[in-house]
């Protein structure tokens, strides 16, 4: 994406806090990686290995880490502690969201109870039910489906064919990306174990979403069989997650793509769940604890560790996880 208007070197460095070495003036109209970087473009380099090829390429300028202090320069640098989150931060101001226009489309149907803000966006074919709200500055793009008494909140975002079922709230700046399915009935059945039939548990609950979550596409996440599912503030949920009811979910936990959470698990904050993990039914990964990819964790387990990494089937410390695949190949290769 490119500016319009040029934003100058000085003024990224500020937004993002960083130190400038060279050139203030340099005028920047948008980002890329070091690969495809042109004139104007700002690109980012977070070790000194590759500092040079950011240096022959096309870019304007880079932001850098403190490793790059003292070191020759035809372009200008900005020095920072994290290069890549302030390479983030700068995006926000030198590729901005295009400006939407508000009001409600034509074919889109509006429940005459539901309660809109003066300056929301409702795209072609949107359906919003008797008594929702929505808030201040929300775009809600084609197809989607908003539910009876759902609240959306400020300046959130959902795209194409999303579907949030009665009752839902969702906090401020929200995003939810398409085909999502939030508030949908949990997984919960009852056996009569006279006719071996499966009976249907209520599943009137609730699903609350907190401030500043995104959500992937084709994701879904079911509401309380007869409580909450909570998602607290700052979660990032990947593609094609699925988080079953009454589970509860931790301040900045990461969730990456094709993870299954069974009926009340709890993530605590700050939890890092990578992709395809299975997490059983009442199970507690505390705060700060990494789950590596494709582990499964069973019912009912504790996982605690700040920082450390868990592995494999049933989920373990990475080093013992590995040690035990040490003396399986040695006892493979004895045979």
């Amino acid at each position: 994406m490119t500016l319009v208007r040029g934003r100058s070197v000085k003024e990224v460095a500020e937004f993002v806090q960083a130190r400038v070495l060279g050139d203030e003036t340099v005028q920047l109209t948008g980002i890329a990686s070091v690969q495809s970087a042109g004139p104007g473009d700002l690109i980012f380099v977070d070790d000194e290995k590759n500092f040079l090829s950011a240096l022959e390429s096309r870019a304007a300028a880079v932001i850098a880490g403190e490793f790059a202090t003292g070191k020759p320069s035809s372009k200008p640098l900005l020095l920072a502690s994290q290069p890549r989150l302030a390479f983030a931060r700068a995006a926000q101001l030198l590729c901005p969201e295009p400006e939407q226009k508000p009001g409600i489309h034509p074919s889109a149907i509006v429940h005459p109870a539901a309660r809109l803000a003066s300056n929301v966006t409702i795209e072609e074919r949107v359906v919003i039910g008797e008594g929702a709200t929505i808030g201040e500055g929300t775009r809600i793009s084609a197809g989607s489906v908003i539910g009876a008494k759902v609240i959306i909140g400020r300046n959130c975002d959902l795209y194409s064919n999303v579907t949030i079922y009665p009752g839902v709230r969702l906090g401020d700046r929200v995003i939810v990306h398409s085909g999502a399915v939030l508030g949908s009935d949990g997984f919960g059945y009852v056996r009569d174990p006279a006719t071996g039939r499966y009976e249907k548990f209520p599943q009137i609950g609730r699903l609350e979403i907190e401030d500043d979550v995104e959500i992937g596409a084709n994701s879904t996440i079911d509401r309380g069989a007869l409580d909450v599912t909570r998602i607290a503030r700052g979660t990032k949920i990947d593609n094609l997650v699925h988080i079953g009811h009454n589970c509860l979910i931790g301040e900045d936990v990461v969730i990456a793509a094709q993870t299954g959470l069974s009926g009340s698990a709890v993530l605590e904050r700050g939890v890092v769940v990578a992709g395809q993990v299975g997490i059983a039914d009442h199970v507690r990964v505390e705060a700060g604890a990494i789950l590596g990819a494709q582990c499964g964790v069973p019912s009912k387990k504790v996982i605690r560790g700040k920082g450390m990494v868990f592995w494999g089937t049933p989920a373990r410390p990475i080093q013992q996880y590995l040690k035990e695949l040490a003396v399986l190949a040695r006892l493979a290769k004895k045979k």
